[in-house]
């Protein structure tokens, strides 16, 4: 999967999460994730594979043109921190294949809380290294969710996927990527999670 030479990917060696496989299945339930959006998300990553710089230039460039979120991955003062942004993409493009081929296991679990901690002050910026603001906003997690599932819907379209493929994998990316930023929710706030 490439996770050898992403800087700062450490996938099944962080700690475990707190969140129980019993509330990760509730969390499923939820959105009404099962079995067929498992498989959904297999025949997505094998129609993303291939595309996933392609679909990291399209979130870049949503980011850089909004300052607000490029804040995130930029100095105190407002400067972005250019080596910052291309360690991300190393992570963030791994991020999709994992979203599609990984197993949501415990490995996958504990993994969704080292992403959520790399959001906030407890572990902000410590993987690279960098002086950046010192949390992500919660609410710009959650509002990105949209351009997120919304972005990748014409990626999962090219080729020659009937149509129906193309909504069922675009809706099992739907449903993973609302239960990823709802788990990533937990350290922002613990006491009610």
């Amino acid at each position: 999967m490439g996770e050898t030479t992403i800087a700062g990917y450490d996938y099944g060696e962080v700690k475990p999460s707190p969140v129980t496989r019993e509330e990760l299945e509730l969390l499923k339930r939820s959105v009404l994730f099962g079995p067929e959006d498992e498989a959904a998300l297999r025949r997505a990553g094998e129609v993303l594979g291939g595309q996933v710089e392609d679909v990291l230039d399209v979130w870049y460039g949503f980011v850089g043109a909004n300052p607000h979120l490029l804040a995130d991955f930029s100095t105190p003062e407002g400067e972005p921190v250019t080596a910052y942004l291309e360690r991300v993409r190393g992570r963030f493009g791994q991020w999709i294949r994992d979203t599609c081929a990984r197993p949501y296991d415990d490995v996958w679990l504990a993994y969704q809380e080292e992403i959520a901690e790399r959001h906030t002050p407890e572990k902000k910026n410590k993987t690279d290294g960098v002086t950046s603001v010192p949390y992500v906003p919660l609410r710009y997690l959650i509002a990105l969710i949209y351009p997120i599932t919304a972005t990748v819907r014409d990626f999962l379209a090219k080729g020659d996927t009937p149509a129906a493929d193309v909504d069922a994998m675009h809706e099992a990316w739907r449903k993973s990527v609302i239960m990823q930023v709802a788990l990533w929710s937990r350290p922002y706030a613990t006491a009610l999670w």
